[in-house]
């Protein structure tokens, strides 16, 4: 990241949350997650790419499925793209970094964005730039 802002594309936004939607309806709630992808150096997103949340605990965790990543990395660089960040979701609480999202945000300059879908169709949603000391900025 080059600024303290990150430009989200409203189809990528839309998608976070519908992905986001689908992780808190299940039974139990769980949290999903996927791969921000677009121009590092412009500080844009402009595809998501969900991927398999495979933490032992979905409901309050959520781990990256490592081959779905890797592969994310290899779909974003094949389409002359840049993985910028990751996001996942938060069914049950506010989308404010709880101690294992820090400890788990261990990618300095990568975007970790959380979403929380709720019941009225309002968007919340909070990034952190690891490493400017979890400062938070708007999205727009």
């Amino acid at each position: 990241m080059t600024s303290s802002k990150l430009s989200l594309a409203a189809s990528v936004r839309d998608e976070i949350l519908s992905h986001a939607r689908d992780g808190a309806v299940r039974d139990p709630p769980e949290e999903v997650c996927g791969v921000l992808v677009g121009d590092r150096t412009t500080d844009s997103v402009s595809a998501s790419l969900p991927v398999s949340n495979v933490a032992d605990e979905p409901r309050v965790a959520y781990e990256l499925d490592p081959a779905e990543t890797v592969a994310a990395f290899d779909e974003a660089e094949d389409a002359g793209d840049e993985v910028v960040g990751f996001y996942h979701s938060h069914p049950d609480s506010a989308p404010v970094p709880s101690a294992t999202d820090r400890e788990q945000a261990s990618w300095p300059g990568y975007v970790y964005r959380r979403s929380r879908p709720s019941a009225s169709g309002s968007r919340k949603s909070l990034c952190d730039l690891l490493d400017t000391g979890n400062l938070r900025f708007p999205l727009t």
